[in-house]
């Protein structure tokens, strides 16, 4: 059932036993956790959540604190402080932030897949200096494609490219579908858009960047499970000359978790057969992971 007891949107799975939070990534929504939670809720009570400026939240300043606050108002709504909060993506290092705030309440964190843009020293073989370019010409790319307008038919257009990718991934078509619809609002002067309105999308670009990963999983006192895709994501019109730069980070990071768990006995690195769409395209897989590890 999904209700706006709080200030952002919450989708309450319901079930019993200790709490989770599910956050999905920045552009996407709760209803990105359709396939997951229901394999959860046997063991567990099970609330999603739309980010502030995302689905049916409301609009603000888009600030990690800000941000951070919204998810300690769900759970005081909902009366469970010491919820495990599981995060895909930037919902991710949302997860571990929010569990590095409450040490001694929150049991730990679940990273899926939530790594930023990583450090120029983690692409595997490539000068750092190629690397900062190119990852400069990608957040201007990601900058430019947010908070925009759909031009006349966009919506069409944009389900069009979820049937293909429905195709490619093996997952159902109506989840995709399910989760565009939630991410479109019509503006003041009548036009779709993709939320988070641009000028929070930059704000949450932004925040994105003033992050280091593995800092922070190096601060957080509590358990973490990090997982990694194990494939590459389908090839993007127009974004191929960026395929190179993506296997080196994706051999940068499996040195970096790995190294990470044979220093700390309680982070957990696992990998998922799946692309960074892990939750839609391997949610038995994404489940497994989180019962074994969530108390």
């Amino acid at each position: 059932m999904t209700k706006d007891r709080s200030a952002l949107a919450v989708h309450d799975h319901g079930g019993d036993g200790p709490p989770l939070l599910l956050l999905h990534g920045a552009g996407r929504t709760l209803a990105d956790w359709a396939a997951v939670a229901p394999m959860l809720v046997h063991r567990h009570r099970v609330l999603a959540v739309d980010l502030r400026g995302h689905g049916r939240s409301p609009s603000g300043t888009w600030s990690l604190p800000e941000v951070l606050r919204d998810l300690d108002a769900v759970l005081d709504e909902y009366g469970i402080p010491d919820a495990l909060p599981v995060g895909h993506s930037l919902g991710g290092l949302l997860a571990v932030l929010h569990a590095l705030e409450h040490p001694g309440v929150t049991p730990g964190a679940v990273n899926l897949d939530g790594y930023g843009w990583g450090r120029p020293d983690q692409y595997v073989d490539l000068d750092p200096g190629y690397v900062g370019e190119r990852l400069a010409e990608l957040r201007d790319l990601v900058a430019w494609m947010s908070g925009r307008a759909l031009p006349h038919d966009g919506l069409k257009d944009l389900l069009a490219q979820q049937r293909v990718l429905s195709e490619r991934l093996g997952v159902p078509y109506e989840l995709l579908e399910a989760g565009i619809l939630r991410a479109t609002h019509r503006r003041a002067d009548g036009r779709l858009e993709l939320r988070p309105e641009r000028e929070h999308a930059l704000e949450m670009l932004a925040a994105i960047d003033s992050l280091d990963p593995f800092a922070l999983f190096r601060r957080t006192p509590q358990p973490l499970l990090l997982v990694r895709a194990l494939r590459p994501d389908p090839p993007v019109p127009g974004t191929d000359r960026y395929d190179g730069l993506m296997a080196a980070f994706a051999k940068g990071l499996a040195r970096d978790l790995a190294e990470l768990a044979e220093q700390r006995p309680d982070v957990t690195v696992a990998g998922i057969d799946a692309t960074h769409a892990m939750p839609l395209e391997n949610p038995r897989a994404v489940a497994d992971l989180i019962l074994g590890f969530a108390p």
